[in-house]
C-alpha cells in the first residue's frame, strides 16, 4: 500500500513555568489528565466547580518523543495529522514551530517530512489559555457581543463573555443545563502519516437521483498525486462496479466515476423500513498494481426538505424515498462536558436508546460539537436522521477576516467528513440566532439589538449574514450537493425582511416553543401553541435518587442548597419545578420522593406536547423535544440522565411516539375524541375499544368502533360526550381506557382522567408482581386492586424495563421485561436485574 499510519499515543503534560512531568492522556484534555492524576477532585461532584475555573487560566504543554516506525520511514512524503487540538495550540517538532492551530473544529495535516529523523523525534503542543487569548480580542472590538450563555461570571471575568471569538464548543464556558469547564488538550487522535505515488485523500458518493427502481451516482474521489500518472480508477460495492482512465498530474485531482445499480436496497429512517448500508470501494492501479485504496460506508437514499406553500402556509418537512416524514425525537447535546470520556457504548446506549423509544430523528444541537464518528456510524446503523446544526447558538459572532475564514474551514472540514452519512437530514446554520436578534421587526427578539448605537448594529448583522447566509449556505451547496440548508433555527423563511423571524404561532418554517417552562404558561398551551415543525419545547427534571447521590450528600437534598443549585444551571429551574409541581401534582412526601415526582411532572408535560403535535398532522411534521441527554449529573430537560438512567419521560416518549399510536384530547369542552395517528406506510385496520372505569377496576360503560387508517394519516376513532361520562361516576375517580386492537394484538393503549393528577381521588394499591424466569432474563407480571398511577419499576442492576412509569388498571395484568444492551447487540435484550422494586405515586405523595 501507498499510504500508511501511525497513531502517537504516548504523551505527557504539565503546566506552563512547572518542571515535573505528568502522564497524559491522548484524546483527552487539562481536567481529565489533571483528575487522573490526583490533582484536582472530581469536576462533578458537589461544588467543585467552582473550584477548578483556574485551570483555563493557565497555559499547558503536552509533548511525546517518537521513533519513525518502518512502514513510514520509507515512504517519500510524511505528515503529522492533528484530528483535532482544543483550541490555541502552538505545535512543535524537533524545536522547529509547524503549526498554530486556532480551531476546535478542524484537522491539522503539516507535511513534516523535512524535519523528521528517524528515532527521537520531540513534539510539543504548547496550549495558550483561551481566556489570556480571547481577553484582548473582546477589549480590541471595543464593545461586547450578546452571549447569554456565557457563565462568565462563574468563570471570575465578571460580564467579559468571551467566548464567541473562540471556535471552540460553545458549551464549555456554560450553558443553562451544563457546567463551566473551558477545556484544553487534544481531543481526537494524532498520527504520522506516510505516503508515496498518490493516496486518495477523500471519497464523496454523490446520490444524483435515487429511487427503487434505479440509483444514479458519481463517485468523486479526490487523488493527491506526487508525479504524473495514467491511472486507473475503479469504484464498486454489491453489485456495481465503474472504472475511469484518469491521467493524474501532480497534486490534487478530483476524478469523477458515475455508477448506476439497478433495484438497489435504500435506506430507510426507523420504524419504515430496514436502514440498509452499502460500502463503497476506491482503487487507484496502474499495469495492475494498486497505488491506493479507499473505502466508505453510506445508505442510498432521496431525502428532501419540502418548503411549499398551502392553506395554512408553507411546509416544513422532511421526504425520505417519497414518503413524507413525521419526525420523532430530540435534540441531543455532547455526552459529555469532557468530550473524550464518551466512548462507543455511551454513544451506543443513547443511539440505541433513542430507536426503543421510536425516535427517527436526533437534532445535534449548535452548542456543542461537530460529533465523533461513531455517533454518526450509529445513526446510520439504527435509521436515526440527523438535523444538524453548525457550532453556533445563541451569541453573536465577530466578523473579522480571520474568523471568517476559519469558519469556512470549519465547515468545508465537517461537511467533507460527514457528508456520506445518510444519515444527516439537513445543515442547519445555528441555534435561536436570528429570533434572539430579530433585524427586521423592531417589536421581536431579546433585547440584544437595541443595546448598540446604529453604525455597530449594522456591522453585527453584517457580520452574522456572511456566517449563515453566505459561507455555510456556499459550502453546502459547493460540498454536499442537494443537501438542505438552513440559515437558523427557529425561522420561518428565509426572507431576509420581517417575514423571517419565528414567533409562537409562525405558519412556516420551524418553532421553539418555550412558554412552558420559561414563561410558566401552563400545560395546556402546548395544545395552542403548534407550528410546522416544533424543533424545541422541554420541560425539566430532577434525575432519579441514586444518580443525585452520586454528586450531593444526604444533607444537600433541599432544593435550595448549595449543591442542588449548582447542579442546576436555569436560574430559577428548582423553583420553577416546585411552582409547577404545586399546580398538577400532589405534595411529596420527601425529597427523594420529590425527585420521582418530577420526572412524572416533566413526562406529563412532554406527553401532552407529543401527541398535540401528532394530532396535528399534517400541519406539524415534527415533533423534537429538549433534549434526550445531559453532559454532567444535573437537574435539567433530559429524558436520560447523566449515567444512562431513562427518566419518565423516556419511556413516556416510548409509548407517545408509537409508529401507530393512540391519542386522546381531552381539551374540548363538550367531548373527549380518540385519535389513531399512523406514521407507517401500510393501512392499518382494527378496532378501537374504549372502557370508562372506576378506580376500582368496575366497567361503567364500554364500546367500540371499527378503525381504518391510511398509511400515514390520523383519524378520530371516538368522539365521547364528557357529559354522558361524568354522568357514570365522580370526575376525579373515573378512568377512560382506549384500547387499539389488531386481530388479538394490541396494538396501542392510553388511559384519559377528567381532572389534574393533583385531584385524583387515589388510594394505595396493593400491587402483586410475578417473577417469571425466560432464560436470560426476567418477565415481571403485575396487577392491582386499585388504580396504581405510574408504576416504577428500579433494578438493583443498570439497565431498562419494556415499559415503565405506567398506570395498572385494575382486572388487567401488565408483564413488563427488564432489558439491558449488552456487547455486540442490537437491541436491548433480556437480562437479570438483581433486586427490583415496585412502587407507584401513592408511595411518593400525601394522598
Amino acid at each position: 500500500m501507498a499510504t500508511t499510519k501511525a497513531v502517537l499515543t504516548e504523551w505527557r503534560f504539565r503546566g506552563e513555568g512547572e518542571t515535573g512531568w505528568l502522564p497524559a492522556k491522548v484524546p483527552g484534555c487539562v481536567h481529565t489528565d489533571l483528575l487522573r492524576n490526583g490533582r484536582i477532585p472530581d469536576p462533578f461532584y458537589g461544588t467543585n466547580e467552582r473550584r477548578l475555573q483556574w485551570i483555563d487560566k493557565q497555559d499547558w504543554e503536552y509533548e511525546t518523543t517518537f521513533d519513525v516506525p518502518p512502514d513510514v520511514r520509507g515512504m517519500a512524503h510524511k505528515e503529522l495529522v492533528f484530528a483535532g487540538l482544543d483550541t490555541y495550540a502552538d505545535v512543535y517538532l524537533n524545536g522547529e514551530l509547524v503549526l498554530r492551530a486556532d480551531n476546535m473544529f478542524c484537522t491539522w495535516r503539516l507535511d513534516v517530512t523535512h524535519l523528521l529523523q528517524e528515532t527521537g523525534n520531540h513534539l510539543r503542543v504548547y496550549f495558550h489559555s483561551p481566556v489570556k487569548v480571547d481577553l484582548p480580542k473582546l477589549n480590541r472590538l471595543g464593545y461586547g457581543l450578546p452571549a447569554v450563555n456565557d457563565q462568565s461570571e462563574l468563570g471570575g471575568l465578571g460580564d467579559k463573555r468571551i467566548s464567541v471569538f473562540a471556535r471552540k464548543a460553545p458549551y464549555h464556558y456554560g450553558w443553562d443545563w451544563g457546567p463551566r469547564f473551558v477545556t484544553s488538550g487534544i481531543w481526537r487522535d494524532v498520527w504520522l502519516e506516510g505516503w508515496a505515488d498518490c493516496r486518495i485523500t477523500d471519497l464523496f458518493i454523490e446520490q444524483r437521483d435515487v429511487t427503487a427502481e434505479r440509483a444514479q451516482l458519481t463517485a468523486w474521489v479526490e487523488v493527491e498525486a506526487d508525479r504524473a500518472i495514467a491511472a486507473d480508477v475503479t469504484v464498486s460495492t454489491d453489485g456495481a462496479c465503474a472504472a475511469v482512465k484518469a491521467q493524474l498530474a501532480p497534486g490534487v485531482n478530483r476524478v469523477r466515476v458515475d455508477i448506476v445499480m439497478d433495484q438497489p436496497r435504500l435506506w430507510w429512517c426507523n420504524g419504515l423500513g430496514e436502514p440498509y448500508l452499502y460500502t463503497f470501494h476506491a482503487k487507484v492501479a496502474t499495469d495492475g498494481r494498486v497505488l491506493a485504496e479507499r473505502s466508505v460506508r453510506t445508505g442510498l437514499r432521496r431525502l428532501r426538505l419540502v418548503q411549499e406553500p398551502d392553506e395554512h402556509g408553507t411546509s416544513f418537512y422532511f421526504e425520505l424515498n417519497g414518503v413524507p416524514v413525521f419526525a420523532r425525537g430530540a435534540n441531543h447535546i455532547p455526552n459529555d462536558s469532557f468530550i473524550t470520556e464518551v466512548t462507543y457504548e455511551r454513544y451506543r446506549h443513547e443511539v440505541a436508546s433513542a430507536a426503543a423509544a421510536n425516535m427517527n430523528m436526533l437534532r445535534v444541537w449548535g452548542g456543542g460539537i461537530y460529533e465523533q464518528d461513531d455517533f454518526y456510524d450509529l445513526c446510520d446503523e439504527y435509521g436515526i436522521l440527523v438535523w444538524q446544526d453548525f457550532m453556533f447558538a445563541c451569541s453573536m459572532y465577530p466578523g473579522d477576516e480571520h474568523f471568517l475564514a476559519s469558519v469556512a474551514a470549519e465547515a468545508e472540514d465537517n461537511i467533507r467528513r460527514l457528508r456520506n452519512h445518510p444519515c444527516i437530514a439537513l445543515w442547519c446554520g445555528n441555534n435561536e440566532i436570528d429570533v434572539a436578534w430579530a433585524e427586521y421587526d423592531e417589536r421581536l427578539g431579546w433585547g440584544w439589538k437595541q443595546q448598540y448605537p446604529p453604525e455597530v448594529r449594522k456591522k453585527i448583522w453584517q457580520d452574522y449574514e456572511a456566517i449563515f447566509h453566505r459561507i455555510l449556505p456556499e459550502a453546502v451547496q459547493r460540498l454536499a450537493p442537494g443537501a438542505p440548508y438552513w440559515p437558523s433555527s427557529p425561522m420561518a423563511a428565509w426572507t431576509n425582511d420581517a417575514r423571517q423571524h419565528a414567533t409562537n404561532r409562525t405558519t412556516s418554517g420551524d418553532i421553539h416553543y418555550w412558554g412552558v417552562w420559561h414563561a410558566v404558561e401552563p400545560f395546556e398551551n402546548y395544545n395552542i401553541n403548534i407550528g410546522r415543525f416544533m424543533s424545541e419545547y422541554g420541560f425539566q427534571s430532577f434525575p432519579e435518587y441514586k444518580s443525585v447521590r452520586a454528586y450531593a450528600e444526604e444533607s444537600d437534598l433541599r432544593l435550595d442548597s448549595e449543591v442542588m443549585l449548582a447542579h442546576q444551571k436555569n436560574g430559577r429551574g428548582n423553583f420553577l419545578i416546585k411552582e409547577y409541581m404545586d399546580i398538577y401534582m400532589k405534595e411529596p412526601k420527601d425529597f427523594p420522593s420529590f425527585l420521582y415526582v418530577s420526572q412524572v411532572l416533566q413526562a406529563e408535560a412532554m406527553k401532552t406536547a407529543i401527541e398535540a403535535h401528532r394530532r396535528k398532522k399534517p400541519f406539524t411534521m415534527g415533533s423534537l423535544y429538549w433534549q434526550i441527554n445531559d453532559c454532567w449529573p444535573v437537574a435539567s430537560w433530559s429524558s436520560i440522565d447523566y449515567f444512562g438512567r431513562w427518566k419518565a419521560t423516556q419511556y413516556y416518549a416510548k409509548r407517545c411516539y408509537r409508529p401507530v399510536a393512540v391519542n386522546i384530547d381531552g381539551t374540548g369542552a363538550e367531548t373527549v375524541d380518540v385519535y389513531v395517528v399512523s406514521d407507517v406506510l401500510t393501512p392499518m385496520t382494527g378496532h378501537l375499544r374504549w372502557r370508562l372505569l372506576d378506580f376500582a377496576g368496575q366497567v361503567l360503560q364500554e364500546g367500540a368502533e371499527a378503525v381504518a387508517v391510511a398509511p400515514g394519516a390520523v383519524v378520530k376513532a371516538v368522539s365521547l360526550r364528557k357529559s354522558h361520562l361524568l354522568a357514570l361516576g365522580p370526575a376525579d375517580r373515573i378512568v377512560l381506557v382506549a384500547t387499539l386492537e389488531q386481530g388479538d394484538a394490541v396494538v396501542d393503549e392510553k388511559e384519559h382522567y377528567f381532572v389534574p393528577a393533583k385531584d385524583l381521588a387515589l388510594s394505595v394499591p396493593n400491587i402483586s408482581v410475578r417473577e417469571i424466569r425466560d432464560g436470560d432474563g426476567v418477565r415481571f407480571v403485575l396487577a392491582t386492586d386499585v388504580l396504581a398511577k405510574q408504576v416504577w419499576l428500579a433494578a438493583e442492576v443498570d439497565g431498562v424495563f419494556s415499559d415503565n412509569f405506567f398506570d395498572l388498571v385494575p382486572g388487567r395484568e401488565k408483564e413488563v421485561v427488564f432489558l439491558t444492551l449488552q456487547p455486540g447487540a442490537r437491541t436491548f435484550m433480556p437480562a437479570q436485574p438483581g433486586h427490583v422494586t415496585v412502587r407507584s405515586m401513592a408511595d411518593f405523595v400525601r394522598l
